[in-house]
């Protein structure tokens, strides 16, 4: 169920030309008549009003061989046979086998339209890896009791101790992942705020301080503290919600944190006090911690400056987790959060991805269970990333065990990041969107990136109902755990 604040309304892409599956062709025996514009449902064809033309097709929006046999397709319908549909070549350079390009096509589409594709040739549900969550599927029963989508809620709390503090629900169960100031631009941060407002959920700061472009969201923001202790202020820690220490990222454990200088601009400088064009690191680990008590001082610490606010904590998944979790749970902590191995932006080197964390997937049901055997799973949230690229993955996640998840990527992929991994070189991304260049950050409002990640958070919200629904579950908590709901496909009957 979505937050009444939730509007949707559909925001085209910035590029007429984005990277589609298809291209049509137009020859030169068109005659500008128009016949393609009037009869096109998916607005491939456009032809402007006064003026005797069509404008080149936008073959984005194109839905394929499929389209052939519609009675309204542009190929029958053209007087002069002046069109032709091929597949682009240049669509197999999109992405990779974790983020395919049907599954960025798809992220696309919902960021436009806040629906998940009707299209039947993108695969938007698992992707190429060969393993992970793409190896999962949903065991759905053939007769579910019926469940009307408007009574389901996708809602979870987020202070399970009962200790006094905030009782913090979120509408929906997962929330922004932590993209500093100097990581990704302005407009993405301030863009991912308001969203989480809209959606009564949160965005993270990661650790390059507080703009004050976030103030008017301080309820939906959680403040990260990292061991650099970039922009870490009482102010800041005062003023929200939520409290994140970022102990490890999973994309990149035991490597800490690393900004280039070209990325280290003087409003950037300013927020992390800090030099301007000089490289900045985060050091791994904590140097105060090194032991359950003192994590529970530093927990203790942010406890007593702020009396109301939860805190996370923010960890990798190494061969340990379960252990590290359980202890974070006595050190007081209100969040789990545990980061797999893919998750990260383009910063993150490949070598460290693929070879030290554990992948989120193994690190859910671990960290689950042993909390369960402990006793205290029912005190403590448990929040998951490093990888969950579709709302498929997010409900795979719950299954596994989590409440809900953190998203990073996927939100950077519906303002329409193509996944080059530039993030972190020279001026940082061509798009806009993990760059602190000013001529770059201004490539795209706020308003229109609100609006995209608006419509991609209802798009992952209309598609988990729906799995809850075929489940007859009436509450997303219902599948916390549920691995009986899931199979492996190499081992399914």
């Amino acid at each position: 169920m979505k937050p009444s604040t939730v509007t949707i309304k559909e925001m085209p892409s910035r590029f007429r030309h984005q990277v589609p599956k298809y291209k049509i062709t137009r020859s030169d025996a068109c005659i500008n008549c128009g016949t393609c514009a009037r009869t096109c449902p998916y607005g491939v064809h456009e032809r402007v009003e006064g003026h005797n033309k069509v404008n080149p097709p936008i073959d984005y929006k194109c839905i394929g061989f499929e389209c052939e046999s519609k009675e309204f397709c542009c190929l029958g319908k053209c007087p002069r046979q002046a069109l032709s549909l091929s597949l682009n070549p240049m669509y197999d350079t999109l992405g990779d086998y974790r983020w395919t390009a049907d599954i960025i096509t798809a992220t696309w589409i919902m960021a436009e339209t806040g629906y998940p594709p009707t299209r039947t040739d993108l695969e938007y549900t698992v992707g190429n890896s060969g393993g992970g969550f793409d190896k999962l599927r949903f065991k759905f029963p053939a007769n579910p009791p019926y469940v009307d989508k408007s009574e389901i809620s996708t809602a979870i709390e987020l202070n399970r101790r009962n200790d006094g503090r905030a009782n913090v629900v979120i509408s929906t169960p997962m929330y922004g992942g932590g993209m500093s100031f100097g990581s990704v631009s302005l407009p993405t941060m301030v863009s991912k705020a308001h969203n989480a407002t809209i959606w009564n959920t949160f965005t993270c700061t990661g650790e390059g301080g507080y703009p004050e472009n976030l103030l008017p969201y301080d309820d939906h923001v959680i403040t990260q503290v990292a061991t650099g202790l970039f922009g870490v202020r009482e102010e800041t820690i005062q003023r929200v919600k939520i409290v994140e220490f970022k102990y490890a990222q999973g994309a990149k454990p035991g490597l800490g944190g690393h900004l280039l200088g070209e990325k280290n601009t003087e409003s950037v400088a300013k927020m992390r006090e800090a030099v301007k064009g000089t490289s900045l690191f985060s050091p791994f680990p904590f140097h105060s911690v090194y032991s359950i008590e003192d994590h529970k001082k530093h927990i203790d610490w942010i406890k007593e400056m702020n009396p109301q606010a939860l805190v996370s904590v923010k960890v990798s998944t190494p061969n340990d987790v379960d252990m590290v979790a359980v202890g974070s749970y006595y050190a007081g902590a209100h969040i789990i959060h545990i980061d797999g191995g893919y998750g990260g932006t383009g910063a993150a080197p490949d070598i460290a991805k693929k070879n030290i964390a554990m992948p989120i997937e193994y690190g859910i049901v671990k960290v689950h269970r042993f909390l369960k055997d402990e006793g205290v799973r029912d005190a403590v949230t448990l929040i998951a990333s490093g990888g969950i690229r579709t709302a498929h993955d997010l409900a795979k996640a719950i299954c596994l065990g989590a409440d809900g998840a953190v998203v990073g990527t996927s939100e950077l992929v519906s303002l329409e990041c193509v996944r080059c991994g530039n993030c972190e070189s020279g001026r940082g991304c061509a798009r806009g969107i993990a760059s602190t260049d000013s001529e770059l950050a201004d490539l795209f409002t706020e308003e229109w990136a609100t609006q995209r990640l608006t419509n991609f958070y209802h798009a992952w919200n209309v598609q988990l109902v729906e799995i809850l629904q075929k489940f007859g579950m009436r509450s997303v908590k219902e599948l916390v755990g549920r691995t009986d709901l899931l199979e492996h496909i190499d081992y399914s009957n």
